[in-house]
C-alpha cells in the first residue's frame, strides 16, 4: 500500500495540473454580451474633402525626387569566387550610380564594380542593359561605366566647394536592392576619411541621411537636385546598416578626373616629382632659421622629375627631428599658383585641379631669397604620391 501512495499522489497531481492549464479562470466567467456588434452592408467612413496640400518643404522633396529619379540607376555586378566544394561560384553585389551624359556614361564607386566579370544596369523604367567599364580610379574610389542607350536624361553636377554644415541634402539609390529610395538629412561635417581601399578621401561630406548597403555610387544632392557628392561608405556599430554616419566623395573630385576616365580609362594624376616633404610651423621654422613661418620643406627631388627640371632643390645635409632622419637645406615651398601651402595635403589639393602637362607656378624660399619657378607637371606613376 505504501508503494501505491506516491503513484496515486502523482496521478492526482497530473490531473490537477491538467484542469488548471486547460480550464482557466475564464471557464467560470459569464459569457459577454455581444448585442452591440453590428454588420452594416456599407460602412460609413470619414474621407478627406480634397487632395492634400503639400507644405513648401514637402513640395521641394517631391520636386527633387521627380527631377532626379530618371537619372539614378541600379548596378548589379557579378564576380566569380572559388568554393572548395563547388569550384567557381558566381557572386552578385549591388550598388547605385547616376547618368552623367546622354550617351549613357554612368558615374559610380570603383568598389561597386571592382573585380566584376559582368555589370548590369537597371534604369528607373526597369529597362536593363549590359554595361562596359570605361575607366576606374581606385585611389578616389570612382568609376565610369557605359550602357548602349542614347538620349538619356543626365543629372546636373553641382559644386562641392562651398558646402556648409547644416545644409539640407538628399540621397537617392538602391539600399538593400530597394530601387529608387530617397532619404533626407543634413551635412553633418566635412572631413578627410579613409575610403574602402584605405586611401584618403579629402573633404569627404559626412551626412546623417540614411545610407545603407546598395546606396554606394548613388548621388548626394542639394535642395536644387544637383549632385554635390557620390555616396561611398557608412560607419556602423557592426550591424552593416545606417547608424546616421555616412560619407560621400565631393563631386568636384570626380569632375576633375572625369575626362581622363572616359578618354584614357585611368587618371593621369599629376606629380611635382618630389620624394619627401616636411611641413614647417613657426617653432620649427625658428629652430631651422627659415625665412617663412609656414610652408613645406623639400627633402628630396626625383632625379629627372618635374621639380628637378624646374630647378627646385632638395635637402643636402642629413639631420634628425627627434628620432626621424630628415634632410635640411632644401627649398621651402610657400605657394603654388598663389595659393598658400602649409602642409603636403595643401599641395595634393592644388594638384587635384590639374593634369599632367599643366604648368604651375611654385613659390619657394631658398635661404632668404624668394623665387617663383614654373614647373611642368609629370604624370604620377603607380603608387607614387601626388607630390
Amino acid at each position: 500500500m505504501k508503494t501505491l501512495r506516491p503513484l496515486i499522489f502523482s496521478v492526482f497531481l497530473v490531473i490537477g495540473f491538467y484542469i488548471m492549464t486547460t480550464h482557466g479562470r475564464g471557464t467560470f466567467q459569464l459569457p459577454l454580451d455581444k448585442s452591440w456588434v453590428t454588420r452594416p452592408a456599407k460602412i460609413e467612413i470619414t474621407e478627406a474633402a480634397a487632395p492634400p496640400n503639400f507644405d513648401p518643404e514637402e513640395q521641394n522633396n517631391i520636386s527633387v525626387y521627380r527631377k532626379v529619379i530618371p537619372t539614378v540607376v541600379n548596378i548589379t555586378s557579378t564576380a566569380v569566387a572559388f568554393d572548395f566544394f563547388y569550384g567557381a561560384v558566381p557572386q552578385q553585389g549591388q550598388g547605385s550610380g547616376f547618368i552623367i551624359d546622354s550617351d549613357g556614361h554612368i558615374l559610380t564607386n570603383n568598389h561597386v564594380i571592382a573585380g566584376a566579370r559582368q555589370v548590369e544596369v537597371t534604369l528607373w523604367n526597369k529597362k536593363k542593359y549590359r554595361a562596359e567599364v570605361i575607366g576606374t580610379d581606385r585611389q578616389k574610389d570612382l568609376a565610369v561605366i557605359q550602357i548602349p542607350a542614347k538620349n538619356l536624361t543626365a543629372l546636373t553636377l553641382g559644386d562641392s566647394k562651398s558646402l556648409e554644415v547644416g545644409q539640407k541634402v538628399y540621397a537617392i539609390g538602391n539600399p538593400f536592392g530597394l530601387n529608387g529610395t530617397m532619404t533626407r538629412g543634413i551635412i553633418s561635417s566635412i572631413r578627410s576619411v579613409r575610403g574602402p581601399e584605405g586611401t584618403a578621401i579629402d573633404q569627404a561630406i559626412q551626412t546623417d541621411a540614411a545610407i545603407n548597403p546598395g546606396n554606394s555610387g548613388g548621388p548626394l544632392l542639394n535642395s536644387r537636385g544637383e549632385v554635390i557628392g557620390i555616396n561611398s561608405m557608412i560607419l556602423t556599430g557592426g550591424a552593416e546598416q545606417s547608424a546616421g554616419v555616412g560619407f560621400a566623395i565631393p563631386i568636384n573630385s570626380a569632375k576633375a578626373v572625369l575626362n581622363d576616365l572616359v578618354q584614357f580609362g585611368r587618371v593621369r594624376r599629376p606629380s611635382l616629382g618630389i620624394a619627401g616633404l616636411l611641413p614647417i610651423g613657426p617653432e620649427l621654422a625658428d629652430q631651422m632659421g627659415l625665412a617663412a613661418d609656414a610652408g613645406v620643406l623639400v627633402q628630396q627631388v626625383v632625379p629627372g622629375g618635374a621639380a628637378d627640371k624646374a630647378g627646385i632643390r632638395g635637402g643636402r645635409e642629413r639631420a634628425y627631428l627627434g628620432n626621424t632622419p630628415i634632410y635640411v637645406g632644401g627649398d621651402l615651398i610657400v605657394q603654388i599658383d598663389e595659393q598658400d601651402i602649409e602642409t603636403p595635403q595643401d599641395i595634393a589639393n592644388v594638384l587635384d585641379n590639374h593634369h599632367s602637362g599643366d604648368v604651375v607656378k611654385v613659390t619657394v624660399y631658398r635661404g632668404k631669397q624668394r623665387l617663383t619657378l614654373n614647373v611642368t607637371l609629370d604624370e604620377m606613376r603607380g603608387a607614387q604620391r601626388a607630390t
